[in-house]
This record gives C-alpha cells, structure tokens and sequence, in this order.
C-alpha cells in the first residue's frame, strides 16, 4: 500500500493568507512534518496528539468536533494549509474571524444553525476532555445546564436555534467570552 505524501505550497503563498511570518510558519511545518511525516493527518491521529494535552479526562469527542472544523475540504484529512489557516485565525484573527471559526464548530451538522442539542454534544465534549477530577466537582447535568442558560442569553427571537447574528452578538456583549478569545493571542 502505497504512502500519499502531501507537500504545502509555498510559504509566501500561505504567509499572504495567514497572519504568521514566514519563520512562524518554518516552525510550524516543521512540528507538523514531526507528528505527520506524510504531510496531512487523519482523523484518528488527530485524536491521539490532542489527547496528549488532556490526560486527565477524555478529549476523543471534542477532538472529533475540532478535526471536522479544521478539514475544510470534509475528505478525512487535514493538509498543514487546512492547519494554520484555522490556527492563523484562532491565535491572530480578528475577534469576529474567531467568532465565525467557532460558530462553525459548534454548528456540527453544517445547516447555519446552532440548535441545542450541537452545543450540548460540544459542551459535553469540553467536560469529557477536563476530566472527572476538576474543581470543583461538577454535576452530570452540568452541560446541560450551561446550554440553556447560553441559549436564555443568545436565542434573542427564542425560535430555539443560534443564528451566526445572534451568536456573534451575543458573544461580543459577553465579557468572559471576549477575555477568553484574548487568551492565545501571543502563543508565537
């Protein structure tokens, strides 16, 4: 069985639609080529590099939920130009590019729409991927209840689903929201 290898454009192309440098974007490749030789990631070694960053807890289904957002061309695969256009807008984006990456996320079965039922299966995942051991301990129907007091705060026209304008409003007119999209502004 032959090995598909995958070899990026070019650095100018992808610094001209990233918000990395040229040396940021070295760096990066070069982690990237180190955890996936052949140059793109499936979906099931997506999963055990991120499960590396949370041994305490569980994080195959938001890892699941991530990996769907960053493959952008939906084939099972996720090429380095896939990646550090969703890292270019999560860690250098502008608030509202970080808010549409996001909605997105949340948005699992792609219909424009965040219904309950997507964040609590998002918000389940978070929970699963912290661990049994935080603190404090929390309650089984925490996820649950942290969606509906979400979509209290967001459904403005209370039609029961998240438009991408009621979610980005929202979000905006929400200081821990705001404060938490600042958090990895300066990782590079």
């Amino acid at each position: 069985m032959a090995t598909v290898c995958h070899r990026p454009e070019g650095l100018g192309q992808l610094q001209a639609q990233t918000n990395f440098t040229k040396r940021e974007l070295q760096v990066l490749y070069r982690g990237f080529k180190n955890e996936c030789p052949n140059g793109v990631v499936n979906e099931e070694t997506f999963k055990e590099i991120y499960s590396q960053f949370f041994p305490q807890g569980d994080a195959s289904m938001y890892a699941h939920y991530l990996f769907n957002a960053f493959d952008i061309a939906h084939n099972g695969s996720i090429k380095f130009e896939d990646f550090v256009m969703a890292l270019s807008v999560l860690l250098r984006g502008t608030v509202h590019e970080k808010l549409r990456w996001t909605f997105n996320l949340y948005d699992i079965n792609k219909d424009g729409y965040i219904n309950k039922e997507e964040m609590t299966d998002i918000v389940r995942a978070i929970y699963d991927m912290m661990g049994k051991y935080t603190y404090p301990v929390l309650k089984v129907d925490a996820p649950r209840q942290h969606v509906d007091i979400f979509f209290q705060k967001m459904d403005r026209n209370k039609d029961g689903v998240l438009t991408i304008d009621e979610f980005i409003e929202s979000c905006l007119q929400d200081e821990n929201i705001m404060r938490s999209l600042q958090l990895f502004e300066n990782v590079m």
